[in-house]
């Protein structure tokens, strides 16, 4: 399976360049819906040898990075992080976005003294229904209100379209990001490994309802799983 690991995008609100990473395996893990963690690896040294081939790929051109792997930017092997640093710093990079699992909150800060420049903080949510998040996604990411995720992140990831959710849950969803985060992704789920199945009924009316959304400043929806340009090809 070809993987591609750089692209840039420039039909998005906030332009920049976004790199997939090879990491070491996700803390968590035990996502329902999540075959990407196939990407993990143990062997840093082969790791590395592939993100730097990759981080060499960035240019700087519009000054935003997004950095992103198959778990959180805590996996991410320590000689690529310092390569990321220092390309961020050749090339006078000043904004990044960087994903973390909720269980990651309270290290976020050691981010961002590590690069020194604003990071925009990404979070699955998948959904803000506590039982589907929790009970059929198996996404271990309980809190007590949105206050507390926004606390600590600035934009969430949603996953719409499965078998299971309604249409009021996915309204719900798309209200409470739109209220709440000056950022945020909204994932149309597609088939694959696992045992979760996409509703393609559901999906047809998101489509439809929803069709302005991508207008919405901050908010980036992938109706496919490689419209960022990344991933299996």
């Amino acid at each position: 399976m070809d993987i591609v690991r750089y692209s840039c995008l420039e039909t998005v609100h906030d332009k920049r360049e976004i790199v997939l990473l090879k990491a070491f395996p996700c803390r968590w893990g035990r996502c329902s819906f999540c075959d990407y963690i196939h990407d993990n690896s143990e062997d840093e040294q082969a790791m590395n040898v592939t993100n730097r081939e990759v981080i060499g790929r960035i240019t700087g051109r519009y000054g935003v990075l997004q950095v992103i792997n198959s778990g959180s930017c805590f996996e991410i092997p320590p000689a690529t992080l310092q390569l990321v640093k220092e390309t961020v710093d050749r090339l006078q990079i000043r904004k990044l976005y960087m994903e973390a699992w909720w269980g990651y909150r309270y290290r976020l800060d050691e981010m961002r003294e590590f690069f020194g420049i604003p990071i925009i903080f990404i979070t699955g949510v998948e959904t803000f229904d506590e039982h589907f998040r929790n009970d059929v996604l198996k996404k271990g990411f309980e809190y007590n209100s949105v206050a507390e995720i926004k606390r600590f992140f600035q934009s969430v990831c949603l996953v719409v379209g499965i078998k299971g959710q309604t249409r009021e849950m996915i309204a719900r969803d798309i209200k409470i990001l739109l209220d709440n985060f000056g950022y945020g992704t909204i994932n149309l789920y597609v088939n694959n490994t696992t045992g979760i199945e996409a509703d393609p009924d559901l999906q047809n009316w998101f489509k439809s309802e929803y069709a302005w959304l991508p207008e919405r400043k901050g908010i980036d929806v992938l109706w496919k799983n490689t419209d960022f340009g990344v991933g299996a090809s």
